[in-house]
């Protein structure tokens, strides 16, 4: 899935006419590290992954590649009711964590099944994240941290989470079990949408940084 993963951002960041160098420096990683993923050569934490997601506008949907109209959506409902687990689409992320789509398509929805190994986190260096939309949790087994803000909450089975994603967060797993839940976010904006806030990524809780959705240029191959 890193493969297809990686394709699709370099696809979405063609299509918008973006940089490499300049969409790096919007989600405040280095060039290389955004070529090696759109290659497919590397596995990005969380927090690389939602800071590259927010600066091209796109959503969960959109990197999992289960993204679809409306018309589409109320097209495929009725033939497909079910979404087995063996085929539910996967991204495996750095440090442990992974992200598996979930049968729930179009409305502003994306809902994952999200696991966390033994010492996983969101991000490497214990940095906070932040974006667009409304975060929704409930825990299936293990224990997980929830930094919020300059708070931290330890989640168990049947604990449950919702704030705003725009505050500063990450999650750990300080744990030497694996921990899982079910995720819901919404209201992420999409493609050809206006963000609400134009600085839609905080890698810290102090640092606040760029974002653009759109730049003028010609993008580097």
């Amino acid at each position: 899935m890193t493969a297809q993963l990686g394709a699709r951002i370099r696809q979405a960041r063609l299509a918008q006419g973006l940089s490499l160098r300049a969409t790096a420096g919007a989600a405040a990683i280095s060039p290389s590290l955004l070529s090696q993923v759109e290659t497919g050569k590397v596995q990005p934490s969380v927090s690389t992954l939602y800071a590259i997601v927010n600066t091209l506008g796109l959503s969960v949907d959109d990197v999992l590649g289960t993204a679809s109209t409306p018309e589409a959506t109320r097209r495929q409902l009725p033939a497909h009711p079910v979404q087995r687990w063996e085929t539910a689409p996967e991204i495996l992320m750095e440090n442990g964590v992974s992200w598996r789509g979930l049968a729930v398509a179009g409305g502003g929805v994306d809902a994952l099944h999200v696991t966390y190994q033994p010492g996983a986190a969101s991000s490497l260096d214990d940095s906070h994240m932040r974006h667009e939309g409304v975060e929704y949790g409930y825990i299936i087994r293990g224990e997980i941290t929830l930094k919020l803000d300059f708070d931290s909450h330890v989640l168990r089975p049947g604990d449950s989470f919702c704030f705003d994603s725009m505050r500063p967060h990450l999650y750990l797993n300080h744990t030497d079990a694996v921990s899982e839940g079910v995720w819901f976010v919404m209201g992420q904006a999409r493609r050809g949408e206006s963000v609400a806030d134009p600085s839609p990524v905080m890698r810290s809780a102090v640092d606040v940084l760029d974002a653009m959705s759109r730049l003028p240029g010609r993008a580097e191959v």
